[in-house]
């Protein structure tokens, strides 16, 4: 009788031992959390001059979720900080502790002329190039004797990875929904911007 349940211990030992514990990650979850933001944040858009006369009201801040170091360079001046990566309850309710609080966010997608500072985040495929079909020439032809003007250049469509879109997504996630994002593009070099940084001349 023993050996048989020494062998059965160790046999429940073993399966406990092979089990897995799900990751905390759901994308359906989030997906669902994306829809919900996409319609909330079509409102949430503002110009320059609305961003600008809102950060000077009781109440509101400028958040910079970009690395440190690049907030540490050059950031809109009077932004505070909290790299995406670092977003937790605990330290953005010790950043922001009033959850009601106006949140203004930009990224390097909403600003030009600073490649350095402010990368844009995006990603351009290569050309594609398209050729006639067999139909439109003869079947012994290589493709290195058609006629330039028979070869089709289709440019590819950028694809930006703004910051804004999942920092909206999590602060909205995390219960901040009095968030508004800066919609326009703008140059380093326009006078209405004032930056703060080491990279900034005095």
């Amino acid at each position: 009788m023993k050996p048989l349940f020494f062998i059965l211990f160790i046999g429940l030992m073993s399966s406990n031992a092979n089990a897995q514990t799900p990751s905390k990650v759901n994308f359906d979850d989030y997906e669902k959390l994306t829809k919900e933001v996409n319609l909330y944040r079509k409102n949430r858009l503002i110009d320059w001059k609305t961003f600008n006369l809102y950060s000077k009201e009781s109440n509101t801040v400028i958040l910079d979720t970009r690395s440190k170091e690049m907030y540490d360079r050059k950031h809109v001046k009077g932004a505070i900080h909290l790299n995406f990566s670092d977003f937790t309850q605990d330290n953005l309710a010790r950043l922001i502790p009033d959850p009601n609080t106006r949140i203004l966010i930009y990224c390097n997608n909403n600003f030009g002329d600073d490649p350095i500072n402010f990368t844009t985040k995006s990603y351009v495929p290569k050309p594609i190039f398209k050729l006639p079909t067999a139909t439109n020439r003869s079947s012994k032809q290589s493709i290195g004797q058609l006629p330039v003007q028979q070869i089709q250049f289709e440019p590819a469509k950028e694809l930006t990875l703004a910051l804004n879109i999942p920092t909206f997504i999590n602060l909205y996630g995390y219960g901040y929904t009095n968030v508004y994002e800066l919609s326009e593009f703008i140059s380093v070099f326009s006078p209405k911007l004032v930056f703060e940084g080491t990279d900034v001349r005095q």
